[in-house]
């Protein structure tokens, strides 16, 4: 045996520098679509023909099947997809990612493209450095295109010769002589596979690469191929284990249609891979069978895989597509919503999986920020409820309040540290720099907004422990002033949930106005009653204190409102003054 350690070495290498080329290749078609894939995927779900078709279509621009699943469950997760447009999307994104391996297939193999590769790197590398974002990103795209097809070189120097190795050749053929089972136990070398490279594109490319070199038959690679399948949805349920409900039954709904699909192939596996042969027979100019894994049809091998990868996912969504509902209520009773998510505040929006491209995961990040906002609109009501509702059972609402300031502190700084993750993405655009900037600035506020409800919170118990009330028109004042601000706090979360050009700060300004001119007014009526001793001096200096504290909570929402615009609206304003 000729193998050595090193050699093993320079095959990890190899592959790590094809995943790298993939990597970079994906990030550089994601920036280069930048919005626009949040659009097709949110856009063009209509019905589960067009998901197909938007899975599909996003899967050839990513050049990632897990990109794009992770992305659909995440956008379920954020309410931008439903459960069952998902599916739809899913389904389509299996037929996207055989797109890679006719790529490996048709160049990798057929052509000498390491050459061509590293001329397009030579072509496209100054351009990483270019002022324009978009110029940029495509020539990170093309670099990426060239490393993967270097990475694939490497690869295939790297995989050991059979003829220097033949100890390790009957090794692995040993595993091949029971027949059925021999399958089933490449299908499971598959999924592992995968797991290990975290990327079916590199999965497949290994086993392109094992069948191209004679390590494996072609049915061996096929049952490879299969167990990929299963692999890829690893990632995507991984990504959900976070999410909420909906999320979950997206990535079980993957996990059950491709394990579905394999079970039925295994069938089917022998008369279908006849099928394919036969195809690549009369197609191909060496019409040599591919079945007998002769060494004159290995190049044939590797397209007849490659059709066999794209075959399989294609019928499978034709088989299935009439299915679809029957799967998605199997999975909503495999996985049942069992509420009570409405108290429990936590990133429901945000995915722990991987992170997809700085646009995406923005818009993931105003949805969390729309939730904060929801929050601190409970915490006005339960405050609301403090002051007003004597049949209130107070220790209940005081201990609600704690829990959503609490909860206010948690979600800033887990909020915070995801859009620093997002910031340290090279080559951000600008636009997407202040977006991040604007968002720290409205999480801050709204923090502090809910630190004050706490404080107005504890400032009823003072009132409450000390026996004394407010005089009818002090208290009709007062509500007057929590209703003012209860509708900013309304508008603040329409705002927070909008893109920066259709935020409307001239009605934010309005009803800030309206909690300012409350707050002078009612402070004026405040000391007329204390000069005429209308309630007692502790009465007075709560309320005064209340009604100031509500005063701040406006500014600070207005600052939520000009952050959400991308503006600092009173900053000017201030400075005309």
């Amino acid at each position: 045996m000729t193998y050595t350690f090193f050699d093993f070495l320079q095959l990890v290498g190899s592959l790590g520098i094809f995943i790298f080329g993939m990597k970079i290749f994906s990030e550089g078609l994601q920036k280069i679509a930048g919005s626009k894939l949040k659009g097709i995927l949110s856009g063009m779900t209509r019905n589960r023909l067009t998901g197909v078709l938007t899975g599909f279509g996003t899967t050839a621009i990513t050049q990632s099947s897990t990109t794009t699943t992770v992305m659909a469950v995440s956008f379920v997760n954020a309410g931008l997809l439903t459960f069952v447009q998902s599916t739809g999307v899913i389904m389509g994104a299996n037929v996207g990612t055989t797109i890679t391996a006719w790529m490996v297939a048709l160049f990798g193999f057929k052509f000498q493209i390491t050459p061509i590769a590293v001329a397009i790197i030579g072509v496209f590398f100054a351009f990483l450095f270019s002022r324009n974002s978009r110029l940029r990103n495509i020539a990170e795209a093309m670099v990426g295109f060239g490393i993967l097809f270097i990475g694939l070189d490497f690869i295939k120097g790297a995989v050991p010769d059979i003829n220097n190795n033949p100890a390790m050749f009957a090794f692995l053929d040993s595993y091949t002589d029971y027949g059925f089972l021999s399958i089933l136990f490449f299908v499971f070398v598959g999924t592992i596979l995968t797991l290990l490279t975290q990327s079916s594109s590199a999965a497949t490319a290994i086993t392109l690469v094992m069948l191209f070199q004679g390590w494996v038959s072609f049915p061996i690679a096929a049952a490879m191929i299969l167990g990929e399948n299963i692999g890829t949805t690893v990632t995507a349920n991984i990504a959900a284990l976070v999410g909420n409900v909906h999320a979950k039954r997206a990535a079980r709904f993957h996990l059950l249609f491709n394990v579905i699909g394999v079970i039925w192939m295994l069938t089917l596996m022998y008369p279908v891979l006849h099928l394919i042969d036969w195809v690549v027979q009369l197609f191909t100019e060496t019409p040599v069978s591919v079945m007998e894994g002769a060494a004159e049809s290995r190049g044939n091998a590797t397209l007849a895989l490659s059709l066999f990868h794209t075959s399989f996912n294609v019928v499978n969504v034709l088989l299935m597509f009439a299915f679809v509902p029957y799967l998605v209520r199997f999975v909503e009773y495999i996985q049942p919503d069992r509420g009570g998510e409405d108290e429990e505040f936590h990133l429901r929006y945000i995915s722990a999986g991987v992170m997809t491209s700085p646009g995406l995961s923005i818009e993931q990040a105003r949805k969390e920020i729309e939730q904060f906002a929801g929050v601190i609109e409970k915490m006005h009501e339960r405050v609301n409820e403090l002051l007003f509702d004597p049949k209130a059972d107070r220790q209940k609402l005081m201990d609600k309040i704690q829990k959503y300031e609490e909860a206010t502190d948690q979600l800033e700084v887990e909020i915070s540290d995801y859009l620093v993750r997002i910031s340290e993405h090279t080559n951000l655009e600008h636009s997407l720099t202040e977006r991040i900037r604007f968002m720290q600035t409205m999480i801050n506020d709204m923090e502090r907004i809910a630190d004050i409800y706490y404080q107005i919170s504890m400032l009823t118990e003072r009132l409450a422990e000390g026996k004394t009330n407010w005089p009818e028109l002090a208290n009709s004042e007062m509500a007057e002033m929590m209703n003012s601000v209860s509708a900013a706090i309304a508008n603040m979360k329409r705002n927070a949930s909008k893109d920066p050009r259709y935020v409307d700060l001239d009605h934010a300004l309005l009803l800030e106005s309206q909690v300012d001119d409350m707050r002078d007014k009612f402070r004026e009526t405040h000391y007329s009653r204390l000069e005429n001793s209308e309630y007692a001096p502790r009465a007075g200096v709560i309320f005064i204190d209340m009604l100031n504290r509500l005063e701040r909570i406006g500014d600070h929402i207005l600052n939520v409102n000009e952050s959400a615009a991308g503006r600092r609206l009173k900053a000017m304003r201030l400075k005309d003054d």
